[in-house]
């Protein structure tokens, strides 16, 4: 009878609770972690092209972008959550060092995890608070940046702190992981399909369970990818370090270079204000760029007076964090007067020659419309 009652009285959708449906969406979400972040990276794709093409379009694009951002931030908690409360007996991807050190002071401080998502949803969402702000004037629009960019750095000051002197690392909050089961799921359904020989009857993923302790023994590799396999297997010396011993503490010059690097946008912007009338005065451009090149020679002096090796004993996190610097600085090309006298004349010829030839065309009318971008919106070109 019970069973007859619920045939007849299905439950629909509709009559499900806002909570019901948060239950489901964060299901569903968990379960499709893969699929859900194709989707992500779709919709970024998109407002990358969007912007300039039509009248007022860059609110819209970012407004999306911001959107999915944020999303996605929400989505990183909600697997994070997921693989945390799985089994010490699932088999799990290494974490990299950046999500093990991040993941270390996330659960260590919640006041550093609050910090952190502080950071990264004022990151995501800046260049959208500085378009609202531009309709409002120029003066509305630089005071809304520098704003922007003290709030930031008093985040990373603190950040700096709460991690007891030690480098700040971009993003602050760990990445997101791949639920094992997810992916193990996908392998069973892209191996099986009716004409495959089944994942049971081959012989490099058979395994052999122990009759007394019942544990079982892994799988042999592939005969001719057993170099592949050992090397997988090897432990490094940041694998074994404990998570907060991936980064050095920095002392003396290399926290000064530290606090001054973190300093560095708010002067930037300071001096962007001072002079904004003048787009093409060198003296914003030459303060900003400075600073940043002083703070980079000045940690690398210290990493080599007090690290043992030099550059070379530096940690691989710290090597990518060193590396991810480097390359940023080459967005000062983009910025102040090094674009306004230098970059922009380059991009016209540049986009003027790929006119009327097939595909160039359109690289070109992509270039063309993101000098928008370039021209009226300082933190289009931000990487801190």
């Amino acid at each position: 009878m019970e069973t007859v009652r619920n045939i007849k009285n299905p439950i629909s959708p509709a009559m499900l609770g806002p909570s019901k449906w948060l239950a489901l969406y964060e299901d569903f979400v968990t379960k499709n972690s893969s699929s859900v972040g194709q989707v992500e990276s779709a919709l970024r794709s998109l407002t990358y092209i969007i912007p300039g093409r039509y009248r007022e379009s860059e609110v819209a694009s970012e407004c999306v972008h911001s959107g999915v951002q944020l999303l996605s931030l929400y989505h990183d908690s909600l697997v994070a959550r997921v693989i945390s409360q799985l089994p010490s007996t699932v088999a799990r991807q290494p974490p990299t060092p950046h999500t093990r050190y991040t993941k270390y002071w996330t659960s260590r401080s919640s006041l550093y995890r609050r910090v952190a998502l502080a950071l990264q949803m004022l990151q995501y969402t800046e260049l959208l608070w500085e378009m609202a702000a531009r309709r409002r004037g120029q003066k509305t629009r630089w005071r809304v940046v520098v704003f922007i960019e003290f709030t930031k750095a008093v985040c990373r000051l603190l950040l700096l702190r709460l991690t007891k002197s030690r480098p700040l690392v971009n993003p602050p909050l760990p990445e997101r992981e791949v639920d094992p089961r997810t992916v193990d799921q996908e392998e069973d359904q892209s191996d099986w399909n009716g004409m495959q020989t089944p994942i049971s009857e081959r012989s490099s993923d058979l395994s052999w369970t122990m009759p007394r302790t019942g544990l079982s023994l892994p799988s042999l590799p592939d005969v001719n990818d057993v170099s592949n396999y050992l090397i997988s297997k090897v432990l490094t010396a940041d694998d074994i370090k404990p998570p907060k011993t991936l980064l050095h503490r920095v002392t003396g010059q290399g926290q000064l270079a530290e606090i001054l690097y973190i300093l560095r946008p708010v002067v930037y912007a300071l001096a962007m204000q001072r002079w904004s009338k003048d787009k093409r005065s060198w003296r914003p451009w030459l303060i900003g760029f400075g600073m940043e090149y002083g703070c980079r020679q000045l940690a690398k002096r210290d990493f080599r007076e007090r690290v043992a090796g030099g550059l070379r004993g530096l940690t691989g996190l710290e090597r990518e964090e060193l590396k991810k610097r480097g390359w940023s600085m080459g967005w000062w090309i983009m910025r102040g007067a090094f674009y306004e006298n230098i970059t922009k004349s380059w991009l016209h010829s540049l986009t003027g020659k790929m006119k009327g030839k097939p595909l160039l065309d359109l690289v070109g009318s992509v270039v063309e419309d993101y000098e928008y971008l370039w021209d009226n919106y300082y933190f289009s070109t931000a990487t801190l």
